[in-house]
């Protein structure tokens, strides 16, 4: 074949995609050759081969385009501190009223979780007992993990919505530790409520794509993070109820899937108000419940 019968059909200056080109032609068995002239790397190919040649090298281009993939926009709705400014107050407020025997009541007793009691019809100690803690460094511990997994809930749900779901989480938490536990387990903590709060931000933020793209790796690390959390936080310590901690946060990662369907914005300011004022009108309704069933 003479040189005349060879056409160009690509130039660049740089050989790189001169050569990758002639790469795609040689493994569909398309003649070809590179040469450099000018300062320029040409591929030429036969001229009875160029058209299908040119399609071949458009098709390449095609499919190894980048996919474009549009991230979401992140939707905040506060700060968050307004929902832990909330959960301290009744955290911190349940031990004064302990101390100074409010309504005489025997706190503790009446608000346990205890398995066979919540088994046998007393529901309000899966919410009573999200309240009471051990000690004080049971207390300052679950303040600053659950200030810190609910910073996260009220910035991305709203401290109304979201502190209502973290409520829901520790209370079911705490019902299905009780279906697995003895019937003479106690248990006592705001604990199951702040790894609930942990789920429900990691599979939230996960399901709603704010990570999305780079691969599959950035698209579940919301979640692997919550889940590393979760272990590194929720297992140590003797008197660790690290059941209550793992159904807390399947709950919370329950939860946060579901809100994750919603249109949180929907809700509103008045939503966002009359939620957070449910999540305190349970815990009010449950101790009621508890004082009234002593």
């Amino acid at each position: 074949m003479q040189a005349s019968d060879w056409i160009e059909i690509r130039r660049s200056r740089d050989r790189t995609p001169i050569a990758e080109a002639a790469l795609v032609l040689s493994a569909v068995d398309i003649d070809n050759r590179i040469e450099h002239h000018e300062r320029q790397w040409l591929l030429l190919v036969p001229e009875q081969h160029a058209s299908s040649a040119e399609s071949q090298l458009d098709r390449y281009v095609e499919e190894n385009r980048p996919s474009i993939e549009f991230k979401p926009r992140v939707i905040t709705f506060d700060n968050g501190w307004a929902g832990v400014a909330g959960y301290l107050f009744v955290i911190w407020l349940l031990p004064s009223l302990e101390t100074l025997s409010v309504l005489d009541w025997n706190w503790r007793e009446i608000g346990a979780m205890q398995a066979g009691l919540v088994a046998s019809g007393e529901w309000w100690r899966t919410i009573t007992a999200l309240t009471l803690h051990g000690d004080l460094g049971h207390i300052v511990a679950n303040s600053f993990f659950g200030a810190i997994f609910g910073l996260f809930v009220g910035r991305y749900l709203g401290s109304g919505f979201g502190w209502l779901l973290v409520l829901l989480g520790g209370a079911f938490g705490n019902y299905l530790n009780a279906l697995m536990q003895a019937a003479s387990f106690v248990s006592i903590g705001a604990s199951t409520a702040t790894f609930a709060a942990l789920g429900i931000s990691g599979a939230f933020i996960w399901r709603r794509g704010y990570h999305r793209g780079g691969g599959w790796r950035r698209s579940f690390a919301p979640l692997f993070a919550a889940i590393a959390l979760l272990a590194y936080t929720g297992v140590g310590g003797e008197r660790t109820d690290v059941l209550a901690h793992f159904t807390g946060f399947a709950c919370g990662v329950t939860l946060g899937m579901l809100a994750a369907t919603f249109d949180i914005r929907r809700l509103g300011h008045s939503g966002q108000f009359i939620a957070g004022g449910l999540a305190f009108w349970c815990v009010l309704y449950a101790w009621i419940s508890a004082g009234s069933a002593a």
